[in-house]
Parts: structure tokens; C-alpha cells; sequence
């Protein structure tokens, strides 16, 4: 079954996750899928750049705890989608939690309407944030990503303009996006590419520093008893056993 829908249109690619029924959580499969698609858009010099978008009311809802990619393959994704030669550009029109939020924190530009939320629900089910946070630490706001991140609170899609998160925030996301998509189309596709690789060395750099000793955290904290009570407790809708 297909889970990543493509469309093309005057040089940009648009990628959508398609599985509205799982809230586009992310599987191996989707995962796979994913990083497949974005290997054909990096060859194909038609592509000037890609949007990321989503079908259904959610982004994504973080990993899938029913089939979690393998925390090595998510951080590969995460990092193509940063060393991907072309911009891509996330459209967000609804929620997003927990691992998505990555997705959001490896593309370049980040456009989101007033319907989106977003919220850091991993202290929820006893893990932590690591892999994510690949992308995510250099790029917000380090008071503003602390409270998010040791709450789990829900925030809209202003505050996430405010700390980082997004580029920016509308009421409508294609009015957002309009500008954005004239501006890379009108942009070379060397002067894309080498500007791009400015923006994103430092994120490079943490992935370099980082990646083994958080993807080992990941991998460590999701076989643990307390993710697996906090995982047991989302899938039966119940509050975990730590909860006041």
C-alpha cells in the first residue's frame, strides 16, 4: 500500500503522507516510502524543490508504536532530509506530535496554518525526545523547547513561529506558501543547492557529534519497563501508572 502520494507541478514536488487511518505515524514502511521518494527528487533534475505535506487532520502523530522504524533509519531520514540537495518545504494544516515533529525540524522551510498543534508527548509514555532532537535543538528557541519538551504541552501554531518551530503561521497554508514556492522557482538550482548547504552545516555537524549516542538513547528508553507501561497505557486509552 502506497503511504506517500507525489504530484509535480513548475518544478516543485509535492510529497503527502497518506495514511490519514494510522494519523501518518510513522512506520517503517512510511519511513521507507518516504526516504525512497526523496531519493528520486534529489536525481531528478526537474525538481527545484519539495513539499512535505499531509493528507487527513494530522502530519503525523510521532512513531508508530505498532511498527516504530529502526531509531538508525529514522535518523537517516531525518539527516536526507537536511543533506537532501534541493529545499524542502513542510505544509502543515493540522496536528503534529512527538516524532514528527523531526520531520518538521530537517526541512528547510516550514509553513503551518491556524488549525496545526503541535506537542512533545514523549515524556508522556516514559522516552525522551533524542533522535528528534537532531534537528530540533539548533534550530528553537532553548527556553521555549524546554517547557515543550519536559510538559508535553499542546501549543498552537503561532507559538511555534515564535520559538523556531515553523517559518511561519496563517490563516490559510497555501496564502503562506504562495510566496515561498515563487521565490524557489525563481532560484537556481546551484545557488539553491550551495546556499542550502550554509544553512544546514551546523545541524550537520550535531548529527556528526550526536547521532550514535541519542539513537542509542532511543533504542535504550523504548525496551524499557516505563515506556512499555506508558506505551501499553496510550494504546488502551488509559492514564500510565505514574500519572496523578
Amino acid at each position: 500500500m502506497t503511504v506517500v502520494r507525489r504530484a509535480h507541478e513548475r518544478g516543485i514536488t509535492t510529497l503527502a503522507l497518506d495514511a490519514p487511518e494510522r494519523r501518518n505515524a510513522l512506520s517503517a514502511h512510511l519511513v521507507g516510502e518516504l526516504a525512497d521518494a526523496l531519493t528520486e527528487c534529489g536525481k531528478d533534475g526537474d525538481v527545484r524543490a519539495v513539499v512535505l505535506t499531509h493528507t487527513g487532520n494530522t502530519f503525523s502523530a510521532g512513531a508508530d508504536l505498532r511498527d516504530p522504524p529502526d531509531p538508525d533509519v529514522l535518523v537517516a531520514l531525518l539527516r536526507q532530509i537536511v543533506e537532501l540537495s534541493k529545499p524542502v518545504v513542510a505544509r502543515v494544516t493540522g496536528h503534529v506530535r512527538a516524532g514528527g515533529l523531526g520531520l518538521l525540524g530537517a526541512c528547510d522551510i516550514a509553513v503551518a496554518s491556524q488549525e496545526a498543534t503541535f506537542a512533545f508527548t514523549e515524556v508522556r509514555i516514559g522516552v525522551a525526545p533524542a533522535v528528534i532532537s537532531l534537528p530540533l535543538l539548533p534550530r528553537l528557541d532553548p527556553r521555549a523547547v524546554a517547557r515543550y519538551y519536559l510538559t508535553g504541552e499542546r501549543f498552537d501554531a503561532d507559538e511555534a513561529a515564535r520559538i523556531g518551530l515553523v517559518t511561519e503561521a496563517g490563516e490559510d497554508a497555501d496564502d503562506v506558501l504562495a510566496p515561498v514556492l515563487d521565490g524557489l522557482r525563481r532560484a537556481s538550482p546551484q545557488g539553491l543547492a550551495e546556499t542550502k548547504r550554509l544553512l544546514t552545516a551546523k545541524v550537520l555537524d550535531t548529527f556528526d557529534r550526536d547521532a550514535a549516542d541519542l539513537t542509542a538513547l532511543s533504542a535504550r528508553l523504548f525496551s524499557s519497563p516505563q515506556a512499555r507501561e506508558g506505551m501499553t497505557a496510550f494504546l488502551e486509552r488509559r492514564d500510565p501508572s505514574w500519572a496523578w
